[in-house]
Parts: C-alpha cells; sequence; structure tokens
C-alpha cells in the first residue's frame, strides 16, 4: 500500500513538472508570436498636416549658424528625413545613431536632419557634439515643430523630393524608422494604409472568384 501511494507521488510530480514546462514554452511562444505581428511601422498621429500634402518651405539657421530650408520642393532632388529629438530624451540619443546609419545607406536620394525646440543653444551644440552630429544640419524651431504637430518624441517627418508630405510618426524603435525609409519605396505612408490595401486586394480577388 505504501509502495503504491509512493508510486503515485512520484507520478503526480512528474505531472506537475511537465505541466509547468509546457506552461512555459507556451509563455514564450506567445511572446515570440506578439513581437512578430506587432505594428512596425510608425506611430502616425491623426493631426497635423496630411500625407500627400505639400509642405511649408522654411528657412531656418541651425545651431552653428548655417542657413537651412526644411519642407518645400528640393532643389537638388533628395528626400528629407526631419528627426526630432531633445537632449532631455533618452530613446532619441538611442536612436541617433540608427538614423544616421539609415541617412548613410541612402545617402544618393535621401537627406537628414534633426531638429529640437526650448532649451538653452549651448545645450544642443553639446549634444549634437556628443553625438558626432556635425555632418547633419540641427536646427532649433518652435515654428517647425508645431508646423508638424509634434507633441512627443522622438518623432520623425519624411518629406519627398517635390515637397509633399510622405510619412511621419513617433518613432521609438529601429523598425518605425525604416518604415519612413519604406514609404519612399512603396508609396505606402502607415502599416494601417498597407493592411487596407492588402483587405482591397483580397476582397477584389473574392469577388472575382465568386463571378
Amino acid at each position: 500500500m505504501t509502495g503504491a501511494i509512493a508510486v503515485s507521488n512520484v507520478l503526480l510530480w512528474v505531472i506537475v513538472i511537465v505541466l509547468a514546462l509546457v506552461v512555459l514554452a507556451l509563455a514564450r511562444q506567445v511572446g515570440v508570436l506578439h513581437e512578430r505581428v506587432a505594428p512596425a511601422g510608425a506611430l502616425m498621429p491623426t493631426n497635423g498636416p496630411k500625407v500627400g500634402e505639400l509642405t511649408e518651405a522654411l528657412s531656418l539657421s541651425d545651431i552653428n549658424g548655417k542657413a537651412v530650408t526644411i519642407g518645400g520642393p528640393s532643389p537638388d532632388g533628395f528626400h528629407s528625413l526631419v528627426m526630432f529629438i531633445s537632449p532631455t530624451c533618452p530613446v532619441c540619443k538611442s536612436l541617433v545613431p540608427t538614423a544616421k546609419s539609415l541617412a548613410g545607406k541612402e545617402r544618393n536620394r535621401l537627406r537628414l536632419a534633426f531638429a529640437s525646440d526650448g532649451d538653452k543653444l549651448e545645450q544642443h551644440q553639446a549634444y549634437a557634439r556628443d553625438l558626432k552630429l556635425d555632418q547633419f544640419p540641427y536646427v532649433l524651431s518652435e515654428k517647425l515643430g508645431r508646423g508638424f504637430e509634434v507633441s512627443k518624441l522622438p518623432f520623425a517627418v519624411l518629406i519627398g523630393a517635390d515637397g509633399t508630405l510622405q510619412s511621419k510618426g513617433l518613432v521609438n524603435t529601429r523598425e518605425h524608422l525604416e518604415s519612413l525609409i519604406e514609404a519612399m519605396d512603396t508609396g505606402i505612408a502607415t502599416l494601417q494604409d498597407y493592411i487596407g490595401l492588402a483587405q482591397q486586394e483580397f476582397d477584389h480577388s473574392v469577388k472575382e472568384k465568386a463571378s
């Protein structure tokens, strides 16, 4: 009798351990699935200028006094990627190298600029030196930020060579930044637009098969 109880206890413990391992494996797979299906596009706000609208050309000066024009048609035929950052934003600091890397890969068709407002000029100059931004325009302009209704950082704006707004949004990851570059190639500004087009194609295919 005692032996049977001991064997049953061992079997119960084995079952408990196996179930625990199964639960852990399922939890891990749920996490992986969540990462795979999570939206990778920039988080586009609904306010501010709309994609496809012509942007206003603003004549500004960067933090070193050099004249810079942001917005409007590009005289050299390049697209413009403007990233709004701040010395007090830790996510901005981590994404600046990514933006520089993307700009390097797309240097034959893309210009990168950084923008901010507030704080002292000297603070931004020190911030730019720390991040090695000497090759890129860095402007301080409240008007520029208000024009695109930037409320959270880091925020990025993609302006086409013709001066139209191609894409914009809150960019917290490398994937978010890359989605703006994808907008140049595909003409699809957001993940939602892509899903909408895919749904339209699917519905059209279903109708054709039904007719």
